[in-house]
């Protein structure tokens, strides 16, 4: 296994590429804390708390800034920070949720990796979604349609449940000959509100040309710096979907995901972490090996605050949301 820090990692040398190879690489903690290691130190040690570059392994297997003299493990400021259970149980879960093309419920994980309690299956892939969403991301740019859709909330078996209440803000890139690029999605704190302004400003670069419906609000995107495109209802006898087809799109096989992997049941509370599963998955959905999914997830991990488990459990009061 080679050091995985080129610009482009290839399988087989620098994440594995099949079930058998993981288990090969990562047969104990030990190994798989010297690949975090590469992955969080492609060039060497980098102090966490001073910034200085370099220093020495301690006999705890802890790294000793020349500097400053503050020692600090692998693990530590990264979602697997004071884990318990072995590394690597975490990354044949990681495996098997990147493996797997539309990801895994917790049911599922819980089987595969036969855990004692669907809670403890559920909060691993609470923290693993925490981690698909890089703050530093680059911006969407080009030409990105703008929009917001309703996430449905019908109840199964029950005729005229209520339906689309809740709003979700999507920004996709189109590309010439219809197709799609990278994608964003966030849940709006009021529907048809400026808050799409915000998302906007968020997650679409400057100058861009973004494509929208006739919303009045949405007129202050050109004052924001964007090349605004509105289509106007009286202005254009079109559906929205006709108008804004990338939007729609990516809310069909949205909400397809939402029922099909994850069988109905999602929490209000915590649907922002499942927006964030999707739109790790949407962005890579052309990658030919599920190991570069690990590779990346992996990567992200390492760079991830270890967000409280208490609070991913419980941002809010719980209450189960029917999809």
């Amino acid at each position: 296994m080679s050091e995985p820090v080129c610009a482009y990692p290839v399988g087989g040398v620098d994440y594995p590429r099949t079930f058998q190879e993981l288990l090969e690489w990562f047969p104990d903690d030990s190994s798989c804390l010297a690949y975090l290691e590469r992955l969080r130190w492609p060039q060497g040690f980098v102090c966490p708390v001073c910034g200085a570059p370099g220093g020495w392994r301690t006999a705890k297997a802890k790294w000793m800034c020349t500097r400053c003299g503050r020692q600090t493990s692998v693990t530590a400021g990264t979602i697997f920070h004071r884990l318990r259970t072995p590394l690597s149980t975490w990354f044949a879960a990681i495996w098997f949720i990147t493996s797997q093309k539309n990801g895994m419920s917790a049911q599922g994980l819980q089987r595969v990796l036969g855990f004692g309690s669907y809670e403890t299956a559920w909060a691993w892939l609470q923290k693993l979604r925490w981690a698909m969403v890089r703050p530093e991301r680059e911006l969407l740019s080009g030409v990105v349609e703008l929009d917001e859709v309703f996430i449905g909330n019908e109840p199964r078996g029950r005729a005229g449940g209520v339906k689309d209440h809740t709003a979700a803000m999507i920004a996709v890139e189109s590309i010439p000959g219809r197709k799609l690029g990278r994608v964003r999605i966030e849940l709006a704190e009021t529907a048809r509100s400026v808050s799409m302004l915000g998302f906007a400003d968020r997650v679409i670069a400057k100058g861009s040309t973004v494509r929208t419906d006739g919303a009045n609000y949405l007129k202050k995107l050109t004052a924001a710096g964007y090349e605004h495109v509105a289509f106007v209802g009286t202005d254009s006898a079109e559906p929205a979907h006709i108008n804004l087809p990338g939007v729609h799109m990516v809310a069909s096989l949205l909400k397809r995901w939402l029922t099909g992997t994850l069988h109905y049941a999602v929490s209000q509370e915590h649907l922002a972490y499942y927006l964030d599963e999707y739109t790790f998955r949407f962005n890579r959905r052309t990658s030919k090996s599920r190991g570069l999914l690990f590779y990346r997830l992996l990567q992200q991990a390492v760079n991830t605050d270890p967000h409280p488990l208490a609070e991913l459990r419980n941002p809010v009061a719980a209450v189960d949301v029917p999809f």
